[in-house]
């Protein structure tokens, strides 16, 4: 059991029947009245964040993730395949589950896969990734006093903003955690 005054950033809790990660926190001391600890938690099965106060001495259990290391395999009638590296088991994940990293997903990359008492609840994608730009319009000469900038769709049908300078066939870093483009490749 975890008591409130001993939260930390990225500490997982279940609370409310859920699986919850501490984005932000916060010790509350006011002049009049009890302490409490206000905190930003974020849903680690649907992403949702929400903020909660907790009294100081409100004890909630630890959430222990498993994480293992998989290997993206193929996508057949919207079920993503992945096999474990150490077991070789095979797991199926839908789109629902996988959300925006869908986004970023390539054959045979690896993702960690976390479960919680046996259930697959997320994935974590690595913090970039390259990708071939396959479809982006011309540059325009001349407009870029302005730091101009144009979309381009990737390999994986992400489009993303990206530097006129980027042309079809270059292989662009993405940040998987915001989405943009970092470097050309």
């Amino acid at each position: 059991m975890i008591n409130s005054t001993d939260f930390r950033t990225g500490l997982t809790i279940e609370y409310d029947g859920g699986v919850w990660q501490i984005v932000d926190f916060q010790h509350v001391k006011p002049g009049k009245g009890a302490a409490f600890v206000r905190t930003k938690i974020k849903n680690v099965e649907t992403g949702a964040v929400v903020e909660r106060t907790f009294n100081p001495n409100e004890k909630m259990p630890a959430a222990h993730l498993e994480t293992h290391t998989m290997q993206y395999l193929y996508e057949a009638d919207d079920v993503y395949t992945f096999m474990n590296t150490e077991t070789f088991e095979q797991t199926e994940l839908t789109r629902e589950q996988l959300g925006d990293a869908l986004n970023y997903l390539m054959e045979n990359m690896e993702v960690a896969v976390q479960q919680f008492k046996g259930r697959i609840i997320g994935i974590q994608l690595p913090n970039s990734v390259s990708l071939k730009v396959v479809e982006c319009e011309p540059s325009v000469k001349g407009n870029t006093a302005t730091g101009a900038t144009k979309m381009a769709k990737v390999e994986t049908g992400y489009e993303v903003r990206v530097p006129l300078f980027i042309n079809e066939g270059d292989v662009l870093r993405i940040d998987t955690r915001t989405g943009n483009y970092i470097e050309r490749a």
